[in-house]
């Protein structure tokens, strides 16, 4: 573990002006050199100030340039980037001079500008942009030339457009499209001319627009209901209207062919997200016209929507949903009613019937592990358990206490030494770092954070700890955890779960008797200890207060000179933070799991989950089942942090199972914000 204490150093800012300040490349006269004339005296102040409103300026102009990209004003862009010819960081000048002509530029421009910047992230990010224009032209010549060079090759639409070109050569894509297409909110032209190609082909069959129907109507996709309907020679307004307007769909009446049947089965479980009552009518009502398997879709449909929102009722309509095609979300949410329920039969069966590689993530080896636990087949849950207890995150450290461990930092053989002084300054030197900098310092964290690990790749073990130990250095503490996070043999917890601003939060948190750990588990989720990180929905500071809650909790603490834009401040953010969190604590009886759970979602919604119990449940089964996918996933990464932080604070063993307890149904709670 890294006990490096590092020497105080310029600021961030200060370093990135001397890094890419022109003066820094040019080499210092020799001492035999002729004296250059004398210039005339400054003021002391003069040039280092002259320099620093140049260096302001041109930031400005960088930061109009990005925006007039953003809004594709290739004439604006252009003029804005003829004033910056020597800026900082020439290559996103050209990139943002570039882009808003992309439709129109040469090709042999924009493949000069890939060659110049060859292996950089803003080389890949343009090759990015440029494949979805040659998909959309179909130039599949030039596209089946780039895509090989597309290293991140993260996007979605690029991927679909990678096998329409493949498909309209003959070849079979057909299963690799069924994987691919799975989130038709997120299709647009090129995952829409897939589905028609592999339609109009024969690859696609009537059963596989039958269920992209079914998907569509469920991720509430208008577009993609539309066209699949038009694809199914059916009519594309009524498609529209079940998912937009089910109660008319409805009133129109069943129809008679299968995929009228459909068309109706998507309004029912549209109207069952308003109200499960008419929903099962309707579909009783019309249960006799209905085949078997279409009487089991409608079914699924309404158990889907029972389940989000942990109706009573929801386990009978799964079980009358016995025979239909699940899709993953419905998978999930089958296999989460069970837990509630305590079927470990259905657990294990659902799980079973999921896809390969659904059923390989760590949730779902957990909760398969857990059933063959509770069906006596202690080896086949051992072996699963033992297959995720490696990870750090909440399913590898529930798995590890099935095994019979608990949580702990790694131990002495696996923490490396202190990086060495040549090891930081290789990483200062490193171009994508200073780039990122650069970005930080412009409040640019979606560039600064892309070059940052755009230079992570290929990284060792060892380079990622030093490169984290450079971010924190710097002060970027959220790329020094993500990058410490990605070692797979050598760990550096005090990287990993830092714990900044211990001066301001430990003794708020021991006045207020809150669990530290549960508090710097809680930051580290919020924020990423980014001090002034904004939330698109207004939270401010790294615990992410809402200015009406910060302003609630100030009344109720008597701070009386409190002001809104005392949320930026770390001291104000975290008492009034760490108040709350305590008020919402005490209101969930102790629990820090409701009490996680009322941080992100409220504590209305929290009693509402909480309320619905009929008996005390396990709390990885309440997790599990939290409705809302958002805070489902911040409770699990919440108490696994605080685990692992109380594990580095405390140095001994703990348990998540036992901070999770066991959450017993709803007493006596007061109204909060």
């Amino acid at each position: 573990m890294f006990l490096l204490k590092l020497l105080a150093g310029a600021s961030i800012a200060a370093s990135i002006l001397l890094a890419f300040s022109p003066a820094s490349a040019q080499t210092a006269p020799s001492a035999a050199a002729p004296a250059a004339p004398a210039a005339p005296a400054a003021p002391a102040a003069a040039l280092p100030q002259a320099a620093t409103d140049l260096a302001r300026e041109q930031d400005a102009l960088f930061l109009q340039l990005r925006e007039a990209a953003r809004q594709n004003d290739a004439g604006k862009a252009a003029e804005l980037a003829a004033r910056l010819p020597n800026y900082a960081i020439p290559s996103y000048v050209d990139y943002y001079r570039l882009k808003p002509r992309l439709k129109d530029a040469p090709n042999e421009e924009i493949l000069d500008f890939l060659k110049r910047y060859e292996g950089s992230a803003i080389a890949d990010r343009l090759r990015n942009d440029w494949l979805l224009e040659l998909g959309r032209k179909r130039d599949w010549v030039n596209f089946d030339r780039e895509l090989p060079l597309f290293v991140k090759n993260d996007d979605y639409q690029v991927k679909c457009y990678g096998l329409l070109s493949r498909a309209v050569k003959g070849q079979n894509v057909a299963p690799e499209a069924r994987a691919l297409l799975d989130n038709p909110p997120m299709y647009g032209e090129a995952c829409a001319a897939l589905v028609a190609q592999l339609a109009q082909s024969g690859q696609f069959s009537k059963e596989d627009l039958l269920a992209q129907l079914r998907l569509a109507g469920e991720m509430h996709a208008t577009g993609p209901s539309r066209r699949t309907a038009i694809l199914l020679g059916a009519s594309d307004t009524r498609a529209a209207q079940a998912v937009d307007v089910p109660a008319l769909a409805m009133a129109r009446g069943i129809g008679s062919s299968r995929v009228e049947h459909e068309i109706y089965l998507v309004a029912i479980g549209r109207m069952a997200r308003t109200s499960l009552k008419l929903a099962t009518v309707a579909l009783n009502k019309n249960a006799p016209k209905l085949s078997a398997e279409e009487k089991a879709i409608g079914w699924s449909n309404i158990a889907l929507a029972a389940s989000l929102v942990l109706a009573p009722e929801a386990y009978d309509d799964w079980q009358r949903a016995a025979g239909a095609p699940l899709s993953e979300t419905q998978s999930e949410w089958k296999t989460r009613i069970a837990l509630r329920r305590g079927d470990w039969k259905m657990v294990r069966a659902t799980i079973d019937a999921m896809p390969a590689d659904q059923r390989a993530l760590p949730a779902w080896t957990y909760w398969l592990g857990r059933a063959y636990l509770a069906q006596g087949k202690r080896e086949d849950a051992q072996a699963l358990f033992r297959r995720i207890a490696d990870q750090s995150n909440f399913y590898g450290q529930l798995a590890l206490e099935e095994i019979g461990q608990q949580i702990t930092i790694p131990p002495s053989a696996a923490v490396p030494t202190a990086p060495t002084a040549p090891e930081l300054a290789q990483m200062a030197a490193n171009p994508g770092f200073k780039r990122a900098l650069k970005f930080f310092t412009l409040r640019l964290r979606f560039e600064g954070t892309r070059e940052w690990n755009w230079a992570l790749r290929d990284f060792s073990d060892r380079q990622l700890l030093v490169a984290a130990e450079y971010a924190r250095q710097n002060e970027i503490l959220d790329r020094m955890v993500n990058t410490s996070e990605r070692t797979r043999t050598e760990f550096d917890y005090t990287q990993r779960f830092p714990a900044p601003h211990n001066d301001i939060l430990h003794p708020t948190a021991q006045g207020l008797g809150l669990d530290q750990a549960w508090v710097y588990g809680l930051i580290r989720q919020e924020s990423r200890f980014i001090s002034d990180a904004q939330s698109g929905v207004g939270a401010s500071g790294l615990m992410q207060v809402m200015p009406s809650t910060g302003k609630w909790v100030a009344e109720k603490i008597g701070m009386s000179d409190y002001g809104h834009g005392m949320l930026s401040d770390i001291r104000t953010n975290i008492l009034l933070g760490t108040n709350y969190l305590n008020m919402v604590l005490n209101n969930a009886e102790g629990s820090q799991v409701l009490a996680t759970a009322s941080y992100n979602a409220g504590p209305g919604r929290t009693r509402t989950w909480r309320g619905l119990l009929s008996a005390p449940m396990e709390g990885a089964v309440f997790v599990e089942t939290i409705p809302f996918e958002e805070t489902r996933n911040y409770v699990r990464n919440v108490m696994s942090n605080a685990t692992n932080y109380a594990a580095l604070f405390e140095k001994r063993p703990q348990s998540l199972k036992a901070r999770l307890g066991t959450i017993a149904p709803r007493g006596s709670a007061m109204s909060l914000p």
